[in-house]
């Protein structure tokens, strides 16, 4: 949590009320222009992604607004904003799109459901200071997980902006349903022109600082479909009157049978949103000058999804492309974001008419230039130049969300998260140390291939933390390693400042290790242990087991005993090591 200790609790849980009480009037005037700037965004891409999402675009205000009032209160972030996200379009649709049997009504209750899991799994995680899960996934992983993610919306969102729909699911499937509606001449010339322009508005304005590229391109195609009556005339198809009014509390209900896939839904968009949101938060923070609170704004995350959920909203993440307008249009606090909720409250009050004429092309073109955005190819060239096992994870991450579906690619890009951190571990490098003249403590005699090795003693590294999953590992190089010393082996010294834990069956193979070198009359030291390690090793009884005055502060303590102990012929260039 930010904030000092001796502030009231109440400051601590609610952070928006601490940036109240340092209000300046000074900042007034920015947050309402920056909050009437960010409407003008807020409000087509809340509709967009909503209708990419598998709901109704009335249903994106509503998770627009609400969260934006909820995190004004419990997020730490002064300027982050906050609503329905392209990155989480394809998770939402994944389980709204089979489930839905195309009732609005069913789909909002299915999405808001995902909303409330994701909110409590959020702030769950929040409260126990888990803020950390989301550094797990590597870099490689998320980009091979975000461009998965940016083409499956892209594949989703094609035949809207020709004009046509497809009964398909997933990216594959999908696309190969858009191919044969081209095939057979479905594309709508119009809903293609308008789409098409409007994409080419939006990628061509959004070069130019402090153009608001999305309203430019969304205006210019609602004028035009209204003017010439698009509709009408050629068939496309346009948003539509919104029901007036604001949301209303209701408790999504939900059939037994989808209850796994929205908790699993809810899962992945937990892990997703707050992937976005932390690496976001992290960057203004550093900003702004402000420590970071990855607890905090997890909790905050989670009681915005939490509160979208329960007012017939979807789940909702950070924005990358909204956040940068408030900032760039003066933003100082989280009022600008309560700016915003009120003018689109005021929209749906006084003119739900206004974007009846909103083509779906034009959506289609706004989440279409989001997912465009959240491509990486630059970064992935550089990692198949330095290091080509990482960027073909990123390959498999991709494939996964392409053929299987968000969901699932999530799962398998944890998965391999897991398998890449086990990989690291179970495997990890050791060497054989040796003195080099000139060069001050040991270095590995493979890198080194003139050090000095002394008589009878071998000097071991272990380079992870020994767990059971490299335990028979380290156990077996520690025997290889005495089996290829040129001298009989006396000692065996392990240089364990790399090793930074021990468990249970580490440390029964540790004790297995001793009683196979005590055969050969081989004693087994240590040196350089941390200290935490030692206590983990002296509640396992093998601390004891082995003797205090086997483990020595410094390698070079270490090789003085052993010098001490057993006269050999050894000259170090360096008498003061010795």
């Amino acid at each position: 949590m930010s904030g000092g200790h001796g502030e009231p609790p109440l400051l601590r849980w609610l952070p928006g009320l601490r940036t109240l009480r340092a209000y300046q009037w000074a900042w007034l005037r920015h947050d309402i222009t920056a909050g009437l700037v960010l409407t003008t965004m807020l409000v087509p891409v809340g509709i967009a992604y909503a209708e990419a999402s598998g709901v109704g675009g009335i249903y994106g205000l509503y998770a627009t607004i609400v969260p934006l009032l909820a995190y004004a209160l419990f997020g730490p972030s002064r300027i982050l904003v906050l609503g329905p996200d392209s990155a989480l379009a394809a998770l939402i649709l994944a389980v709204v799109a089979p489930l839905s049997g195309g009732d609005p009504l069913r789909a909002i209750a299915l999405a808001s459901a995902m909303a409330i899991v994701s909110g409590l799994v959020c702030i769950t995680a929040g409260l126990a200071k888990l803020g950390f899960v989301t550094e797990l996934l590597s870099k490689p992983i998320r980009y091979g997980y975000m461009n998965g993610i940016a083409l499956t919306v892209i594949v989703s969102q094609l035949p809207k902006l020709f004009g046509f729909s497809v009964e398909a699911e997933g990216a594959h499937r999908q696309a190969w349903a858009f191919v044969q509606g081209l095939l057979a001449g479905r594309p709508n010339p119009t809903a293609l022109a308008i789409g098409a322009g409007t994409l080419a508005a939006i990628l061509a304005l959004q070069r130019l600082p402090r153009i608001p590229a999305v309203l430019l391109a969304v205006v210019a195609a609602t004028l035009a479909a209204a003017a010439f009556d698009l509709a009408g005339r050629s068939g496309i198809s346009v948003l539509g009157p919104l029901p007036q009014g604001l949301p209303g509390l209701a408790l999504p209900i939900i059939g037994i049978d989808d209850i796994a896939p929205v908790l699993l839904g809810g899962l992945a968009v937990a892990l997703v949103s707050f992937a976005d949101t932390s690496v976001l938060s992290r960057v203004y923070a550093a900003r702004l000058h402000t420590p970071p609170a990855p607890n905090q704004e997890m909790i905050g995350l989670g009681v915005a999804n939490l509160a979208t959920g329960f007012f017939q909203g979807m789940p909702i993440s950070s924005s990358a492309s909204r956040t940068p307008v408030a900032e760039s249009a003066g933003a100082r606090t989280q009022l600008t974001g309560v700016v915003g909720a009120l003018a689109i409250t005021a929209l749906l009050l006084v003119a739900p008419n206004l974007l009846r004429n909103l083509p779906s092309a034009a959506l289609a073109a706004v989440v279409i230039a989001a997912a465009i955005g959240l491509i990486e190819i630059a970064d992935l060239r550089r990692i198949y130049r330095i290091q080509q096992w990482e960027f073909w994870l990123s390959m498999v991450c991709f494939a996964g969300v392409a053929l299987f579906g968000a969901i699932p690619g999530i799962g398998i890009a944890v998965v391999i998260a897991v398998i890449e951190f086990l990989w690291d571990g179970w495997r990890p490098h050791s060497a054989v140390l040796g003195r080099v003249e000139r060069i001050k403590g040991y270095h590995d005699i493979t890198r080194y291939p003139q050090a000095s090795r002394i008589p009878g003693l071998v000097l071991f590294r272990w380079d992870a933390p020994l767990f059971f999953a490299n335990a028979e590992l380290f156990r077996d190089r520690v025997l290889a390693a005495v089996a290829a010393s040129p001298t009989p082996v006396r000692w065996v010294v392990v240089a364990a400042e790399p090793v930074t834990s021990v468990d249970v069956t580490a440390a029964d193979i540790v004790a297995e290790l001793d009683d196979s070198l005590l055969a050969e009359d081989i004693e087994l030291c240590f040196a350089e242990m941390k200290d935490p390690v030692k206590d983990k090793l002296k509640r396992f009884g093998l601390f004891a087991r082995l003797g205090a005055e086997t483990f020595y502060p410094t390698l070079g303590e270490a090789v003085k005993a052993y010098l001490r102990s057993h006269p050999v012929e050894w000259e170090d260039w360096d008498n003061d090591a010795r």
